[in-house]
Parts: C-alpha cells; sequence; structure tokens
C-alpha cells in the first residue's frame, strides 16, 4: 500500500505529476498525467487528447484528471509536481485566474483540493517531468494516426 515517510505512515499518499500540450496554442491538445505511490511506484500513466485547446488548459485538465483518479484510488493526500509556472502560482494563490477560461478549472481543483487531508503543489523542471510530457504527446500522437486511417469523408469503412 502507498505509505511511507513522506506523507506519514498512516496516510495514504500519492505523488502526481501532470502536463499539458497543445500544438499550435490553441490546437490539438491533450493533458498527461502520473500518479506514484509514496515508495516511488507508478500506479497510472495516462494521457488523454482533449481536442483544440490552449496550453494552460490542458495543464488544468491534467490536474483535474489525475486528482480525480487520485480520488478513486481513495488517496488522502497528494503532492502534485508541474512544469506550469502559471498553474502552480494560480492553485497556490501566488497568482489571481484573470483568464475567464481557467477560471471553472480553477474552481474545480479548489473543490477537489478539499477533498484531501494534505495538498501540495509544487513547480519543477521541465526535464523533470518526462513522464508526464510523454503521455501528454503519446495522446497527440494516437489521434493523429488515427486521424491518418479514417476512411474518406462520406464512406463509413475502406471496402468502397
Amino acid at each position: 500500500m502507498p505509505q511511507g515517510t513522506l506523507f506519514g505512515q498512516d496516510v495514504r499518499g500519492f505523488i502526481i505529476n501532470v502536463d499539458g500540450a497543445s500544438r499550435g496554442n490553441p490546437g490539438p491538445a491533450a493533458a498527461g498525467w502520473v500518479i506514484r505511490d509514496a515508495d516511488g511506484q507508478v500506479i497510472i500513466e495516462e494521457g488523454l487528447h482533449i481536442g483544440d485547446d490552449t496550453n494552460n488548459r490542458a495543464e488544468y485538465l491534467a490536474l483535474i484528471f489525475a486528482l480525480e483518479d487520485a480520488l478513486m484510488l481513495k488517496a488522502e493526500a497528494v503532492l502534485v509536481r508541474s512544469d506550469s509556472e502559471l498553474l502552480v502560482k494560480q492553485i497556490k494563490g501566488e497568482y489571481r485566474v484573470k483568464n475567464a477560461g481557467l477560471k471553472g478549472f480553477f474552481a474545480r481543483v479548489k473543490r477537489l483540493e478539499g477533498a484531501f487531508k494534505l495538498f501540495r503543489v509544487e513547480h519543477i523542471r521541465r526535464e523533470a517531468n518526462g513522464e508526464a510530457d510523454r503521455a501528454a504527446n503519446e495522446a497527440l500522437d494516437e489521434v493523429k494516426r488515427s486521424a491518418a486511417r479514417k476512411p474518406p469523408s462520406g464512406q463509413s469503412d475502406y471496402s468502397q
């Protein structure tokens, strides 16, 4: 079970890395997240295409999806790591959320934050966030490959 000195012996805690990706900003976008137990074992590594969107919105969605997964894992404590300075500083209250497109996501994160006994978020260098970055970019690459395999418009399959 995910326990250890990072969160205390009696606390079920997870370390979460999140990243968003947008090719074009706005453009095709994806969220990526990795959840590890307190011993460093990967529990969830996921990437999800979110349609055309901005990088900042993709960062927020990665955090929301990761926090929802952590709650499904019955987490009591989370340490969130992100290479998005904007995301981290907004969640910590150091920056205001001015962008209307982020306000709803921010509110959702704050509601999710309240579900944990311990919630901490920290900024990390991009190089230290490779797994979450890879998960987001692989989701974008898969969509691109899938789009290349779709039948021509108006056809339901490749038989014609």
